[in-house]
């Protein structure tokens, strides 16, 4: 009977698991993904999509802040571990120093190729990759597993075997009030192994991205709000 009742037990469990994992898959992931976004935006392609041209998981979430393309342009612009910050959550991703809350004139200088910092010691960055002022900023990343180390995909010959390759990139479109901008940000991502990666993507890196792209929406909502 004991073991008998131990099945049960077990299949009960199964059951509830299964149910979970669907309503997860079915219900809150896609709301996790679009968060925010049209079904336009959320389908539409952006420049820097053609990067990731196969991706094993992708994002698209949005937000309308309080004042124009160029005026937003001039807080992504100086973007960077080792410049204004992220404006999320800074103890984990700004090495815990607060993201910048003013225009600095000597981080309002980007170009494609650049380097901005994610870690302390250098040895790990986004690459600039599409750069097209007050309208689309694409930052690159290419880690090496399990280091953790970027790399250039175009200076090191073949690519680590086990590797994360993706892109965060922002688009800013006039709002129809003529006054506000529409901010989408639109994330591709793959890797090798490919099933250890996509498993990764699911329970870590959709809930972290989602977590810390809120974050910076709000914080982008202030200080924007507070210079516009």
């Amino acid at each position: 009977m004991s073991g008998h009742r131990s099945g049960t037990r077990l299949l009960t469990l199964a059951a509830v698991s299964a149910a979970v994992s669907a309503g997860y898959g079915l219900l809150v992931r896609p709301r996790l993904l679009t968060w925010g976004a049209t079904r336009d935006e959320a389908t539409r392609v952006f420049p820097g999509d053609e990067i990731v041209l196969v991706a094993d998981s992708s994002s698209t979430m949005a937000t309308t802040l309080p004042a124009p393309p160029e005026a937003v342009w001039a807080w992504l612009v100086q973007m960077g571990g080792d410049r204004g910050g992220w404006y999320s959550w800074d103890w984990l991703d700004h090495f815990g120093r607060p993201s910048a809350d003013r225009i600095a004139p000597e981080w309002q200088t980007l170009a494609e190729g650049q380097h901005l910092n994610t870690a302390p010691d250098g040895r790990s960055w986004f690459t600039v990759a599409v750069l097209e002022p007050n309208r689309t900023l694409v930052l690159r990343s290419d880690l090496e597993l399990p280091s953790g180390r970027s790399f250039d995909p175009g200076t090191t010959g073949f690519p680590p075997r086990a590797r994360m390759d993706g892109i965060w990139g922002f688009h800013l479109r006039p709002a129809d009030d003529g006054a506000s901008t529409r901010l989408v940000v639109r994330t591709r991502g793959t890797g090798r192994p490919r099933t250890f990666n996509r498993i990764l993507g699911v329970l870590f890196g959709e809930p972290a991205h989602f977590i810390m792209q809120i974050r910076q929406f709000q914080n982008l909502r202030t200080r924007v709000g507070t210079t516009a």
